[in-house]
């Protein structure tokens, strides 16, 4: 699932953004004045923050870090030590200065997650993009609606896929929407080292923003040790696209059933023991990471919700590898999304052939509505029994002579608004569900209302469906 996607939240991304972290503290002392610019210079040179390639910290001091983490409970600790060994000596003390390690990890896992969802958001808008152009391409391809996993009412399969569509579309939005803030509060968010370091109320209370610059974050309202916003917030946005693209997947994973056979995914899919078999692979990747996501962003409000005092005993630390495995599980399947969309093949004459399954009973809707006051409610039952042609049936009541049963049975005639749904606009005004361009041209809906007017005339109904020219 994250093979070949998740080097973004591997541990020497966290490491270097940790590195980055604690670099950028002195570069915000040097910004308010109160740390020589030399000892910004010097330190970032040494650990190679202006570079664009190589690591802040080798493999060697990963695994100096992660064995000397446990008898702190943290990575920072050792981290501190491990970058004072080689700053230059006479910059050593603005290392780590006047900060508890939960400004630096904080601050690191938001460096790293604003570039993991940099990617995520990236591959979620490619998804829906596809999406989009599925749904316009097949706006008018009839097929089965499905409830309870019941063939229901006609729709089309662009109708389908816009509610893909939009499920994306507004997971996107809720990524743009969310902040980033760097963290720093001291040992316990009063800020009262930095006062004392500074030596001025109001050069401390400058620092988290200089901070957050110098890191590229955002800036904080204030500390956030405790009010587990940032981590919350992050989950749930990562938690609505995996869902998005949960409900995608499902949809896939069902409409390819070789029985159903109304699509099928372009790549991949081979079976070990069945070489007839396609199998839709990235479908069930994705649908993988939409069964484990949920629980991850629980664990978070978990711990966000037993934050306690001012550093929490735990809940702070369980947030670090479920943050990280939902980031991981976000970018795996946001990229097979991408791609399973982008190569999916729709088989329209499937589609036909399925809603045309249950000899005309998929528009049952509709004929309860114009025959039951023809032929009453228990003739109208004993019509729909069984599983044969019902044109027939329709053909032989007296009551039917003056309908045209053909008409009356085409599923392509009671898709409702599934063609404009497809295309973005459900009624003249948009609203909500509307495509996100915002474009539903007036000629397009000249010819919607054409189609109704035709579609009335041709079966003799009225345009609330019960009324009968006889």
């Amino acid at each position: 699932m994250t093979v070949g996607h998740d080097l973004l939240v591997s541990d020497p991304a966290v490491a270097d953004a940790l590195v980055r972290a604690e670099c950028a503290l002195v570069a915000a002392y040097a910004e308010v004045g109160v740390a020589p610019r030399q000892a910004h210079d010097d330190i970032d040179r040494v650990f190679g923050i202006d570079e664009k390639s190589g690591p802040a910290v080798t493999p060697a001091d990963l695994d100096r870090l992660a064995r000397e983490a446990v008898s702190g409970g943290n990575p920072v600790i050792p981290l501190v030590a491990l970058m004072k060994e080689k700053a230059p000596a006479e910059h050593r003390a603005w290392v780590h200065r006047g900060a508890t390690s939960q400004d630096i990890l904080d601050t690191a896992l938001m460096l790293v997650a604003r570039r993991a969802m940099e990617q995520v958001g990236s591959s979620l808008r490619i998804a829906g993009e596809r999406a989009r152009e599925l749904a316009e391409t097949h706006a008018d391809a009839v097929a089965p609606a499905r409830t309870l996993t019941q063939h229901a009412v006609p729709t089309t399969v662009g109708a389908r896929a816009a509610t893909w569509a939009r499920g994306i579309e507004r997971a996107v939005r809720r990524i743009e929407a969310l902040e980033y803030p760097a963290q720093l509060g001291g040992a316990a968010g009063t800020l009262a080292s930095f006062v004392e370091i500074t030596g001025s109320p109001d050069a401390a209370a400058a620092l988290p923003a200089a901070f957050a610059r110098a890191a590229g974050l955002d800036a904080p309202d204030a500390p956030w040790h405790v009010t587990r916003w940032p981590i919350t917030e992050l989950g749930d946005a990562l938690v609505q696209a995996i869902d998005a693209l949960g409900k995608m997947a499902a949809d896939v994973a069902t409409l390819s059933r070789t029985e159903i056979g109304e699509v099928a995914e372009g790549v991949g899919g081979g079976s070990s023991a069945m070489p007839q078999k396609q199998n839709p692979a990235e479908a069930v990747l994705i649908r993988s990471a939409a069964l484990r996501a949920p629980q991850l962003a629980a664990t978070l409000h978990l711990a966000s919700a037993l934050a306690v005092d001012e550093r929490p005993d735990g809940a702070w630390h369980a947030e670090w590898p479920t943050l990280r495995e939902l980031l991981r599980l976000a970018l795996g399947a946001t990229r097979h999304g991408a791609s399973m969309v982008a190569h999916l093949r729709v088989d329209v004459d499937a589609a036909a052939r399925n809603a045309a399954m249950t000899g005309g009973r998929l528009v049952s809707e509709r004929l309860r509505g114009v025959l039951v006051p023809l032929v009453g409610a228990d003739r109208f039952a004993e019509l729909l029994a069984g599983d044969d042609d019902l044109a027939p049936r329709i053909r032989a009541l007296p009551e039917a002579a003056g309908l045209d049963v053909d008409a009356l049975l085409d599923p392509g005639a009671y898709v409702g608004l599934a063609p404009r749904l497809a295309r973005g606009a459900a009624g003249a005004g948009g609203g909500a569900g509307a495509h996100p361009s915002g474009v539903a041209g007036s000629r397009e809906g000249e010819d919607d209302a054409e189609d109704v007017r035709d579609g009335r005339d041709r079966t003799g109904f009225g345009a609330n469906g019960y009324g009968v020219d006889g």
